[in-house]
């Protein structure tokens, strides 16, 4: 079939699966991708390769052609099978490879699939660091085997051993017992914090939506939308647990909701690991994306840390991290990284333990720990359908000008008791708004405000 160029985003290859792309491309992304790293490399030697999958319908077929292509083009496949995507950029790591490509699609609904590619030391690749010259080699340039092709071997052990070293780089700070509700959303972080929580004897684990299935049966594996994590949150109260965990749909993402079962905002959580990291590296750099979230910058300003403001996205805020030299980083989507020795990635399993760690010292429920870090009222992310996302911008910018303005991403304005963003989806076609307030009240306003230029 005809590959649809928008499959192509920002940070990443996504879209509906059969009707944008389907295993021809995969196996010409493999061929394009041992061209294009062979020539960056310039050695004379065979790249070695990482690939993994989710549990999404589509996954094992995209994966096996991805496999074809890589070996076709030369390169050593290490095949880690069904993973979450941190588990991926581990193995990437770990193995001083070469790079790899992940096959996923996060949490977009379950028609969907996608790649995720990386250099070596799990490093991203996206639109400014190659992927479109990637692009232009699947789409444009008619690829052929090599005369001497690579080969083909699966990878074993690399889960429990990402799970030693987790629990390694989180410290041995104590955990005292804790009642965990966790809805994993049928997807791959069932399996990461099964075997990780079994390291916990005191932890009492409650299953929600666990067994693996691409279909996703219950709701879609993305708790960034409401409805998707109410129901941990009925569960949480109902089983009277001290702590609720989501994750989404490849496991890089990670949220939680406190005992009383109102999630915790990922800018709260940002700042949380922004103290603990930063008690642990003092001075450091540590990243956050441009979405609203106040409460991070002033936890880092407070505890002697610099703050660095990035574009939104998993791949630039990964690349930014690197260029920087930072720590520490999250998303406001709830993308938690951290730059180690061997590599830059997601950790939503570090995060999880550092929370545990930080609730065992301090004594108090979730919902009194996190209190004092509930300054702002946040609207969370509001979606829009708009014919002409850039003339919207504009349209916004214009009407805000006596505001402080940031055209890093979308465009920001900030004025004293409210500030916000508005920016193109890089995944969807849409526009998102985040905007927060010093109280709800303004919040609401401003809200509403806003959001009545973008229906105009």
């Amino acid at each position: 079939m005809q590959t649809q160029a928008n499959v192509f985003k920002a940070y990443d290859l996504r879209g509906v699966y059969e009707r944008d792309f389907d295993e021809e491309l995969a196996y010409k992304l493999g061929l394009a991708y041992c061209l294009w790293r062979g020539q960056e490399l310039a050695a004379a030697r065979q790249l070695t390769v990482i690939i993994g999958h989710d549990m999404r319908l589509s996954s094992p077929v995209l994966s096996q052609a991805l496999a074809q292509g890589l070996v076709a083009g030369g390169a050593k496949v290490l095949d880690i099978g069904l993973c979450s995507t941190p588990t991926f950029y581990y193995a990437v790591a770990e193995q001083s490879a070469d790079g790899g490509i992940m096959v996923s699609a996060s949490h977009n609904p379950k028609e969907y699939n996608g790649f995720k590619i990386v250099r070596d030391r799990a490093k991203p690749v996206s639109e400014t660091s190659g992927l479109l010259e990637l692009r232009d080699l699947v789409l444009n340039q008619l690829l052929t085997p090599v005369s001497q092709p690579g080969n083909y071997q699966e990878l074993a052990g690399v889960l429990d051993r990402q799970i030693d070293y987790d629990l390694s780089l989180a410290g041995n700070q104590p955990i005292k017992s804790f009642k965990i509700v966790m809805d994993p959303a049928n997807a791959m972080g069932g399996p990461y914090f099964e075997k990780l929580l079994a390291k916990l004897p005191q932890i009492s684990l409650i299953h929600m939506n666990w067994p693996l299935d691409g279909s996703f049966p219950n709701h879609e594996a993305d708790p960034f939308k409401p409805d998707n994590i109410q129901p941990l949150s009925q569960m949480v109260v109902g089983q009277q647990a001290d702590l609720g965990i989501a994750t989404d749909g490849d496991a890089d993402r990670i949220f939680f909701v406190d005992n009383l079962g109102q999630p915790l905002e990922p800018g709260v959580v940002r700042a949380i690991m922004a103290k603990i990291f930063l008690a642990e590296r003092p001075g450091s750099t540590i990243a956050y994306d441009i979405r609203p979230g106040r409460i991070t910058l002033d936890t880092i300003v407070a505890n002697g840390g610099q703050p660095l403001v990035t574009r939104v996205g998993h791949s630039l805020i990964k690349a930014a991290m690197l260029e920087n030299n930072a720590y520490f980083a999250g998303e406001s989507s709830g993308h938690f990284f951290l730059n180690m020795q061997h590599g830059c990635y997601e950790v939503p399993g570090i995060v999880a333990l550092k929370l545990l760690q930080a609730l065992s010292a301090s004594g108090q429920t979730v919902a009194e720990f996190v209190s004092p870090y509930n300054k702002y009222a946040h609207s969370g992310e509001i979606n829009r359908r708009v014919p002409d996302p850039a003339a919207k911008i504009q349209l916004i910018a214009d009407h805000y000008i006596d505001g402080q303005p940031d055209f890093l991403d979308g465009v920001t304005i900030t004025y004293p008791d409210f500030w916000f963003n508005v920016r193109a989806s890089n995944t969807e076609p849409l526009l998102r708004l985040n905007l927060e307030a010093v109280n709800p009240e303004i919040m609401a306003a401003k809200r509403d405000e806003v959001l009545a230029l973008l229906a105009d």
